[in-house]
C-alpha cells in the first residue's frame, strides 16, 4: 500500500484570494485599510454582531478582550474566569496574561466542550466570567451556560478560534455572549496565514478593543483616511490626538493583505462549510466499522459540527494510543493530541499536577487523539485513513484477516 499524506491542515488560494492581494500591493496599501474594514464588517454581520475588530492571532484577540472586559467592569487582579479542562492553552493564558486566575471546569464525553453541570460548583466570589470554548468545529453547550451567568451575573467570553459559522439551536457560534474570539490560523475554517477576530455587540468594549490593537491609541486616528477632512475644528483635534493614547496597549494589527485574504474566505464561505462538513461525515461514516474500538466525532443535538478537526478516543484499552499515533504516522497521517492543557509542564509547574480532578479531560488526555479533515482531502484518502485502521487492528488481531 503506498503512502499518502494526511494533513491535519491544508491551504489552497483561490484566485479570487490572489486578484485582492495583487491589488492591495498595486495599492501600495499594506496597512489597516479597504479590505480589512470590508471583512470586518461582513463578518460582524455574519456572526449577528455590531462590531468586529481583527488582530494578528485570535490569541491576541482573546487577551484584548479580556484586558478591555477587566477595565471597563473594574475586574482586580485575582479574579476568576471559568475555563474548560480541555482546550487549546492559548484560552487559559490568556486568562493568566491579564493578571486573573482561570478556573478549571470538567468537559462532556461526548462534545469534549465545557460540562455546563460542573459550572456552578465553580463559582466563587471572585467569579467575573464564564468562557466556553467551541471546540473542533461545534459549539458548547450555550442554552444552560446564558442561563446560569444571568443567574450569576457573570459575562461571557466565547472562544470559538476552532469554530465559525455553524449553528446552536438556530443562532451563529459567537453571537451569544458578551464577546466572541475567532481565529484565521492557516489551520483554520477562514484562513488568512495568521490572524484573529473579536466580536462584540457593545458598542465601549468594541472601542476599547480597538484601542488595544493599536497600541491603545485614541480611536480618532486607526487609519490613514481619517487625516482626510476639511473640517478644522476635527483636523485641530487630529493634530492634537492622532499621537495620544489612552490604554497600555498593544501592537496586534493585522495587514491590509490578510484582510483581503480573509474577505476572499468569507465570499467563499458556503463552499468551505459544504467541503469541510462532507469530509467530517464521510469519515465518520468511513471509520464508523470500527466503533467498537473507537468512539467518533459526536454532533450535539440542536447543533451542527464543521470539522475543523477530526477528534478520536479510543475505547478499547487492548489498543495503544502510543503504538497506534506511530503506525498511522509512518504511514502519511499527521496526529496530534487530545488537546493536553492540564498536564502540559509549564501548568504542572504553576498549578501542580491536578489532572485527576478533572476524571474526563483525564480520559480523553489519555485516549483521545486528532487526526486532519481539512477540505482539500479525497475520497480516496479517506479510503486510505479507513484502510490503515482496519490494517492496525488487523495485525493486532483485533480483527479477523
Amino acid at each position: 500500500m503506498k503512502n499518502r499524506h494526511i494533513a491535519i491542515a491544508d491551504l489552497r488560494i483561490s484566485k479570487k484570494a490572489k486578484r485582492y492581494v495583487l491589488e492591495v500591493l498595486n495599492n501600495n496599501r499594506l496597512s489597516y485599510g479597504p479590505f480589512t474594514e470590508k471583512f470586518e464588517k461582513e463578518f460582524a454581520r455574519l456572526h449577528k454582531r455590531r462590531y468586529a475588530t481583527v488582530s494578528n492571532s485570535g490569541t491576541s484577540a482573546l487577551q484584548v478582550a479580556i484586558h478591555a472586559m477587566k477595565e471597563s467592569y473594574g475586574w482586580n487582579d485575582g479574579d476568576e474566569i471559568i475555563v474548560p479542562a480541555i482546550t487549546f492553552i492559548a484560552s487559559s493564558n490568556a486568562i493568566i496574561h491579564n493578571n486573573l486566575k482561570p478556573v478549571f471546569v470538567d468537559v462532556e464525553k461526548d462534545c469534549y466542550c465545557i460540562d455546563p453541570t460542573k459550572i456552578e460548583g465553580s463559582i466563587t466570589s471572585k467569579t467575573r466570567a464564564i468562557m466556553p470554548v467551541h471546540l473542533f468545529g461545534q459549539s458548547a453547550d450555550m442554552k444552560p451556560i446564558l442561563e446560569i451567568s444571568r443567574q450569576h451575573n457573570l459575562k461571557i467570553i466565547e472562544d470559538s478560534c476552532e469554530t465559525m459559522f455553524v449553528k446552536y439551536n438556530g443562532e451563529p457560534v459567537g453571537s451569544l455572549g458578551d464577546v466572541a474570539v475567532f481565529s484565521t490560523y492557516v489551520a483554520h475554517i477562514i484562513v488568512t496565514g495568521v490572524g484573529g477576530i473579536v466580536t462584540t455587540n457593545d458598542e465601549q468594549l468594541a472601542i476599547s478593543m480597538k484601542s488595544l490593537m493599536f497600541h491603545g491609541r485614541d480611536n480618532i486616528y486607526l487609519k490613514i483616511e481619517d487625516d482626510d477632512t476639511n473640517d478644522n475644528l476635527r483636523l485641530n483635534s487630529l493634530i492634537e490626538r492622532r499621537f495620544q493614547f489612552e490604554h497600555v496597549g498593544y501592537s496586534f494589527r493585522l495587514t491590509e493583505m490578510e484582510g483581503a485574504l480573509g474577505l476572499a474566505e468569507l465570499e467563499n464561505k458556503d463552499e468551505i462549510i459544504k467541503r469541510r462538513q462532507f469530509v467530517g461525515r464521510k469519515l465518520t461514516k468511513s471509520l464508523s466499522k470500527f466503533s467498537q474500538f473507537f468512539q467518533l466525532p459526536a454532533v450535539r443535538l440542536g447543533g451542527e459540527h464543521i470539522y475543523m478537526l477530526f477528534p478520536i478516543i479510543i475505547s478499547d484499552e487492548r489498543i495503544e494510543k502510543e503504538d497506534f499515533l506511530l503506525f498511522l504516522e509512518k504511514h502519511g497521517v499527521e496526529t496530534r493530541l487530545f488537546m493536553p492543557l492540564l498536564s502540559q509542564p509549564v501548568y504542572k509547574k504553576k498549578f501542580g499536577d491536578i489532572i485527576n480532578r478533572y476524571p474526563v479531560a483525564q480520559e480523553l488526555e489519555r485516549k483521545g487523539f486528532i487526526i486532519g479533515s481539512n477540505p482539500y482531502l479525497s475520497n480516496d484518502d479517506i479510503k486510505y485513513v479507513q484502510s490503515l485502521f482496519e490494517l492496525y487492528l488487523k495485525n493486532a488481531k483485533f480483527l479477523e484477516k
